[in-house]
């Protein structure tokens, strides 16, 4: 699929259906990037459906308590929980993930919303692009972390969880370069200063959901169909949130401008998150492995599908998975235990 920039503007004009509703009496759900923005909205809307744990993952202990504590006032919900989780720190993700094994039961939702909006260079204490690290390679450490216990959540509980991954509609206007995509270390040249000009940062947020889609799919192709699990990846559309908070100077102008006239509300977009985690609960394989966009399953970028972006696809996952595997031996003990090759 094509996405033509006129055919987007015409998407943000849409009306926002309603917040699809079901109940998750004794259920679990995370929320990563919960204090704030599409995150926060997206907890009210669980709130309301009265899980038994309700934890809201953020970066800041003081902007996380905030957050519960509108989120009480606003919902009257007093179950929810904050847990600590900095994307940019790998050891913050691993530390998350160990508490959960100890701490935290069954896992039947889990709404990964946290990125970052950046277009300069800066590198994480483990010398990775910043927004690739955050966006990208510790969203899918979370979820591969978290794999087992969404699976053992589905055995013990006779339910199907859900792994709902952010990613956005810009993933159709960017691609891989080819002498990105025939490296055999993508990941690494992606995430290299050297790679990182003034140019390539200007379109690295986009990288950064397009690496989201190919990280769903890849995912999905390796669970068995009997697996009991739904993955897949939406689009919130733009909306106004805080993502734009690492922008300055005149593309934050620009930004305020384009929001201003075209965005919808953070609570218009978490229904997109929403409907992705909880919809279609009498037929949830519709949604395995999908593109979600405007509460529908969506065909996802020509460059995704076709032979360079399968290529693509399956290096960056074994790239992935060998980086991630060194982090923490826990991704790989995941991987060969619950996934398949191809």
């Amino acid at each position: 699929m094509h996405l033509g920039f006129w055919t987007w503007v015409r998407g943000q004009f849409f009306t926002q259906k309603p917040v699809v509703k079901t109940d998750l009496t004794g259920k679990t759900v995370i929320v990563l990037g919960a204090n704030t923005g599409l995150g926060f909205e997206a907890t009210k809307h669980f709130a309301k459906m009265k899980p038994e744990r309700l934890i809201l993952a953020c970066r800041s202990q003081s902007r996380g308590q905030a957050a519960v504590d509108k989120l009480k006032a606003a919902t009257g919900y007093t179950k929810a929980e904050l847990w600590i989780v900095d994307l940019a720190d790998f050891e913050s993700v691993k530390q998350f993930a160990t508490k959960f094994d100890r701490d935290g039961g069954r896992l039947d939702i889990l709404v990964e919303n946290a990125a970052i909006g950046t277009f300069k260079y800066a590198p994480t204490k483990e010398g990775w692009e910043s927004s690739l690290q955050v966006n990208s390679l510790s969203t899918s450490l979370v979820a591969l972390l978290l794999l087992p216990a969404m699976i053992k959540t589905a055995q013990q509980h006779s339910t199907v969880p859900r792994l709902v991954v952010v990613s956005s509609e810009v993933h159709y206007w960017v691609k891989i370069e080819k002498r990105v995509y025939e490296n055999p270390d993508m990941l690494k040249t992606l995430g290299s200063a050297e790679y990182c000009t003034d140019k390539a940062m200007r379109t690295r947020y986009q990288l950064t959901k397009l690496l989201n889609v190919f990280f769903v799919r890849a995912l999905n192709a390796r669970l068995t169909p009997s697996t009991p699990l739904i993955v897949n990846t939406v689009n919130p559309g733009l909306c106004d949130s805080e993502l734009r908070r690492e922008i300055s100077g005149i593309q934050a102008v620009l930004a305020s401008l384009v929001v201003s006239v075209l965005a919808f509300t953070a609570e218009e977009g978490s229904r997109q998150l929403v409907w992705a985690a909880v919809a279609e609960q009498n037929q949830p394989e519709k949604l395995r492995g999908e593109f979600i966009s405007a509460c529908k399953v969506t065909e996802v970028a020509d460059f995704v599908l076709s032979p360079e972006g399968v290529k693509a696809e399956n290096q960056l996952w074994d790239e992935l998975v060998d980086i991630l595997g060194k982090l923490d031996p826990r991704v790989t003990e995941n991987v060969e235990k619950y996934l398949s090759t191809i």
